[in-house]
């Protein structure tokens, strides 16, 4: 994994093991724009009206656009790349997700972050397998906007 964030946890494949059950911090709020959804919403081909039309949002529960669920379930690469450098990995790739909720909307001008846990780390095809669960929230909600138990396999 390549991150170059200097509060990410480092470590090398052979003492991962050691950091099952670490909570890894958590990266820096950033705004969720409407910009952002928008392209989300032209790379993926869903354009309902809760996400790109800020005024029929408003009539909605949620009183304005949201970003797609699966845009929040997008975030949680980067959230994993900025929270844990393997230093001796030649490559990680995404190997899929265990478990996937979204407990809230991410508001359209809300700040965010994530958060990591790794929960295990297993030996896996000539590799390491790590399950990371991955938390955005929004700053002010009281539930998460995404929990992933994402998994990624990482070799030397």
């Amino acid at each position: 994994m390549t991150s170059t964030n200097a509060s990410a946890h480092v470590t090398d494949l052979a003492s991962l093991r050691e950091s099952a059950g670490k909570h890894l911090g958590y990266t820096e709020w950033a705004e969720m724009t409407q910009e952002r959804v928008n392209q989300f919403a032209d790379a993926t081909d869903d354009h309902q009206f809760i996400h790109v039309d800020p005024e029929k949002a408003k009539s909605t529960p949620f009183g304005g656009t949201v970003a797609h669920g699966f845009l929040s379930l997008s975030l949680t690469a980067s959230v994993g790349q900025q929270l844990m450098h393997v230093s001796d990995a030649k490559m990680a790739v995404n190997y899929g997700l265990d478990r996937v909720r979204f407990p809230a909307p991410l508001k359209v001008g809300a700040r965010w972050r994530g958060g990591a846990e790794i929960v295990e780390v297993s030996e896996a095809g000539g590799g390491v397998q790590v399950k990371q669960r991955i938390t955005i929230e929004a700053e002010g909600s009281e539930k998460p906007v995404c929990v992933a138990d994402c998994l990624v396999r990482i070799y030397g």
